[in-house]
């Protein structure tokens, strides 16, 4: 009896584990970032584009944020939220400025899953001419 029992404990822990690792998911977006989708919005002629993969089982976030053509060096970057888009929001996660691509991961908290997973999230870079953003972009589910 023993025997049987210990057997269907094992196949039990096994399969558990199974199923977690099947309702794992990475996530991934996009953000194409303008001077027109800034709030209010610049003339900028800064272009940009943010590729982002989530893991939600180890809640880690890679990102990639590749632009051109800005008014000067980035001197700030972030993800904003909780925002729709055109709204404006606070600073979710600040990115090391620099030159382009920005790259970078971070260990998001539930909250900031929910905004960035909810389309809540957005990438503004910032300049010298342009403090409080250049250019942005909403973060989107990649199709």
């Amino acid at each position: 009896m023993i025997g049987k029992f210990a057997l269907s404990a094992t196949a039990a822990v096994a399969l558990v584990f199974a199923a977690s690792a099947v309702q794992a998911k990475e996530w991934h977006f996009t953000a194409k970032l303008d001077g027109a989708s800034e709030s209010p919005a610049t003339t900028s002629k800064g272009t940009g584009e943010a590729k982002l993969s989530f893991d939600d089982a180890t809640k880690k976030l890679k990102y990639e944020v590749d632009y051109k053509g800005l008014s000067g060096d980035v001197v700030a970057a972030h993800f904003h939220g909780p925002a729709e888009k055109g709204a404006n929001g606070g600073v979710e996660l600040p990115l090391t400025a620099g030159p382009s691509p920005i790259k970078g991961e971070a260990t998001l908290d539930d909250a900031k899953i929910a905004d960035l997973t909810g389309g809540k999230w957005y990438v503004n870079l910032h300049t010298k001419d342009n403090p409080a953003g250049e250019i942005r972009g909403q973060v989107e589910p990649k199709k």
